[in-house]
């Protein structure tokens, strides 16, 4: 029901957008988050957004670089990535809340997308 899509190979300092789109239920109301998992790590929180769009919340590493948005028109939501680092390679996730909030927690979320691999190269 949550298909990501997008990635692929950047070189660092590059750009990529992912994007996270809805089928079988509409999310409008859920919070929408990504997650990620480089190999051998555990998986790790990247950002959320809640339902209406209006809040976001990022993880450290990812502040001022990483562009969480949605369009619940196209039950889709979006993670725009600038300035890549050798450290952002992983699977990325996406991953819908029905509960809203603003969670960072994986255990929070009730759904999730198949996964998309960004690898970022020097």
């Amino acid at each position: 029901q949550l298909q990501a899509s997008g990635g692929g190979l950047v070189q660092a300092g590059g750009s990529l957008r992912l994007s996270c789109a809805a089928s079988g239920r509409t999310f409008s109301r859920a919070a929408m988050g990504w997650f990620r998992q480089a190999p051998g790590k555990e998986r790790e929180f990247v950002a959320v957004i809640t339902w209406s769009g209006g809040r976001t919340v990022y993880a450290d590493p990812v502040k001022g670089r990483f562009t969480i948005s949605r369009d619940n028109a196209k039950n889709t939501v979006y993670l725009q990535m600038n300035s890549l680092k050798l450290e952002d390679t992983a699977v990325y996730y996406c991953a819908a809340d029905l509960g809203g909030g603003l969670p960072v927690r994986g255990s929070s979320y009730d759904y999730w997308g198949q996964g998309t691999l960004v690898t970022v190269s020097s």
